[in-house]
């Protein structure tokens, strides 16, 4: 008795699994064309970069790379980070009523970032410091210097690049992943690809 009720109570489950399982894909709805009488769904993929091995001259290029990773590894979730918040901004000063209010809302969202990333700003050294500004401008496509233009103004964006620079820094800089920022791009990419 008790053999029969397992095995029972197995079919239900199989049946139930399989049919929970198995999808209608009847009302799949996709661009498609006609070749010699055959249908062939046209499908957009993501685009994929590959990297052949790295292959380095001497020790002294493979430990610079080396560097390069460990400096890219620690500032690129910043830079995420950045293209979300700069997301968030859009949305305050659309909601925004008035310049008075838009202003109030962007200081405050300026002290909160200040209050929760200030430790791990100060404590970036100078190269890192500029792969944090390239990489801002790969993930927004905007330079650090027009994002607080758009955001702060003018003055604001002019005062922070001369303080800037007073460091070394260019708010300026933008990104260059075919020229002289390509081990960085494919740095990223390999981030990118869980490959680091």
């Amino acid at each position: 008795m008790m053999k029969k009720f397992v095995l029972l109570l197995l079919s239900v489950l199989f049946k139930s699994f399989f049919s929970v399982s198995a999808q209608d894909t009847s009302s799949i709805v996709t661009r498609a064309i006609i070749v010699n009488g055959d249908t062939l769904p046209i499908i957009a993929l993501n685009e994929v970069k590959i990297f052949g091995p790295v292959i380095f001259a001497n020790k002294y290029e493979a430990l610079r790379f080396s560097k390069l990773v460990y400096h890219v590894k620690k500032v690129y979730p910043y830079s995420k980070i950045v293209s979300v918040k700069v997301l968030e901004f859009n949305y305050i000063i659309n909601q925004a009523t008035s310049k008075k209010e838009k202003k109030r809302l962007m200081k405050q969202a300026e002290d909160e970032l200040v209050a929760q990333f200030e430790d791990d700003i100060k404590n970036m050294n100078e190269l890192q410091g500029e792969i944090l500004i390239k990489l801002v401008d790969r993930e927004t496509g905007s330079s650090s210097f027009e994002i607080i233009k758009e955001f702060r103004g003018g003055i604001v964006a002019s005062m922070y690049q001369a303080f800037g620079r007073f460091f070394g820094y260019n708010l300026k800089t933008t990104y260059d992943p075919l020229g002289k920022d390509k081990d960085i791009e494919q740095i990223v990419v390999m981030i990118e690809n869980g490959e680091l």
